[in-house]
């Protein structure tokens, strides 16, 4: 180890035994890992060209976080035909190949009772991403692998002594109706307005419920690189009848020519780094070129790209979208990557760390926002309760990691009442004891920009913390983000509950109901109207 590699250690605070494990990174690492890659000439003339993996970067990375790196492993991928796996039949090559090297995943029938619910979909990124000599253990396997016990034991049950291919099928359907996919009353959020001939258009693909930012679900963004297990928009995965889809791009330009709030545009989906360049385009450059449209200054793409398929940035295709991208920075129209880190691991691969540092080269800012989950990001103790020093570990190198990267650290947020709930969710308070945990161990630039939060249909609700009123315990909340605005100035108090997972269902703490329940009735009687009466007269 060399000198600089001893000083990074203690500046990172590790272990001698972290000391013990890093062997640093120098030139012979770098071609070393390159061969295992085995990159396209063009990516790897990419990388070099435009000094997207520089080893004074590596060396840093893996010296401080050799126990989240695979930066140094040289073992061959099990994964190299395809691109990715997909549905069923995907689900049971992947299968077969982990068969095939000698390992014999358990309890299948229950893991394809998920994968008939919510779909299965998988990059070869993704899958030689995991530790496959450690699977139970790894992070990424949580994230798209499905798991047992994620789906009730009653329907699992039935689904595997059903009798024919009838049966297990009605089960699954019947079992759809009930993930909820719409959690926070998400379809009153379509965004309607009156055109030049005075007719009501409403805008299907988009949604609308914060005065900045609109939400815009584009037909073309209706595929996700890989799936994950505890995806909140599976009606978009899955097809579902009353998914958002927007096809009229001249429609959202339309809408935002009336709605002068409007500053942000966010393009989500599904994922938005399917969204051709010439697509893309049409969004954006009327925002530069049309006067009546300066209001809107930023736009947010919802990805995953860069944990699941960031070979894609670092293709010579992808130089169409960094010209967008530059053409929209000279223009003073902020790019915001809206990323979803969860775990150190997602952050320290060559691909990935490449592709951040392609798309910051032209101007992009990269944010992650991602939800603390059980199994994934939230770790249970051997006698099963909330592990609250190793859960917040994760979190503080996390965010140390993406600060090294130059990724900001958006949000937190708890598990959406959505898809399979109870497997990935967590007693809040315990959460809000990891959250001030990681807040007070970060340097304030590399803290969440906002406390931990759940949306739910009055908004984003924020866990601020816990006070004392009268010698009782309770919880501080506030919101981030509201139906009506004004409702984020003011504290609200609920009583404080050891195993409540829900922000929505926490109880008023000196009241019947909180301040802003009533006018949240109302306006979501007038939002029901409105929607009843546009699907009458389309009937």
């Amino acid at each position: 180890m060399t000198a600089s590699d001893e000083q990074l250690l203690s500046a990172c605070g590790s272990s001698k035994n972290q000391a013990k494990s890093c062997e640093g990174f120098n030139p012979e690492n770098f071609q070393t890992l390159m061969k295992r890659y085995q990159y396209p000439g063009e990516i790897y003339s990419i990388i070099q060209k435009e000094n997207l993996l520089p080893i004074g970067l590596l060396r840093r990375l893996q010296t401080c976080y050799p126990q989240h790196s695979n930066l140094l492993e040289n073992s061959p991928f099990l994964f190299r035909d395809q691109e990715n796996y997909t549905g069923l039949s995907g689900f049971r090559q992947v299968c077969e190949i982990l068969k095939s090297n000698g390992i014999n995943l358990p309890n299948i029938a229950e893991r394809e009772v998920f994968v008939q619910v919510y779909r299965f979909l998988a990059t070869r990124h993704t899958l030689n991403s995991i530790n496959w000599s450690d699977y139970e253990n790894d992070q990424i396997y949580q994230l798209v692998m499905p798991q047992p016990g994620m789906i009730d034991k009653e329907i699992t049950k039935a689904y595997i002594e059903a009798e024919s291919e009838a049966e297990r099928d009605q089960i699954v359907k019947g079992h759809i109706n009930n993930t909820n996919p719409h959690d926070g009353k998400q379809l009153l959020n379509k965004p309607y307005f009156k055109n030049a001939q005075g007719k009501l258009e409403v805008l299907e693909g988009c949604q609308h419920k914060y005065p900045q930012c609109m939400l815009i679900l584009d037909k073309a963004t209706q595929h996700c690189f890989s799936y994950c297990t505890y995806c909140f928009r599976h009606a978009q995965v899955r097809g579902d009848e009353d998914m958002f889809v927007q096809d009229d791009i001249d429609q959202v330009h339309r809408y935002l020519k009336v709605h002068p709030e409007v500053t942000d545009l966010l393009i989500t989906g599904g994922d938005a780094g399917f969204m051709p360049v010439s697509r893309l385009a049409k969004y954006v450059m009327p925002l530069i070129d049309d006067p009546t449209l300066s209001h809107v200054r930023t736009v947010r793409l919802g990805s995953r790209s860069l944990t699941y398929q960031p070979e894609m940035i670092l293709a010579e295709d992808y130089s169409k979208h960094l010209d967008l991208f530059d053409t929209l920075y000279d223009n003073g129209i902020q790019v915001a990557w809206m990323a979803h880190f969860s775990c150190p691991q997602e952050l320290l691969h060559p691909s990935t760390i490449a592709a951040i540092r392609r798309l910051k080269s032209h101007g992009v800012m990269i944010r992650s926002q991602s939800p603390i989950l059980n199994h994934i990001s939230l770790f249970k103790d051997e006698g099963g309760k909330v592990d609250i020093e190793k859960s917040a570990q994760n979190w503080i190198d996390l965010a140390n990691i993406q600060a090294m990267l130059g990724v900001g650290f958006h949000s937190m947020y708890c598990a959406r009442p959505t898809g399979e709930h109870q497997y990935f969710s967590a007693p809040l308070a315990d959460i809000e004891k990891i959250f001030s945990r990681i807040y007070r161990s970060l340097a304030s630039i590399n803290r969440p920009s906002r406390y931990i939060s759940m949306t739910i249909s009055a908004g984003k609700l924020a866990l601020i913390g816990t006070a004392f009123i009268g010698g009782e315990k309770c919880f501080a909340l506030k919101f981030t983000e509201a139906r009506n605005m004004e409702w984020m100035d003011r504290v609200i108090l609920a009583r404080y509950d050891e195993t409540q997972t829900k922000i929505s269902l926490l109880k008023p703490f000196d009241s019947e109901e909180f301040f802003f329940d009533a006018e949240l009735t109302e306006i979501e009687n007038k939002l029901t109207e409105s929607l009843q009466h546009y699907l009458t007269c389309h009937s």
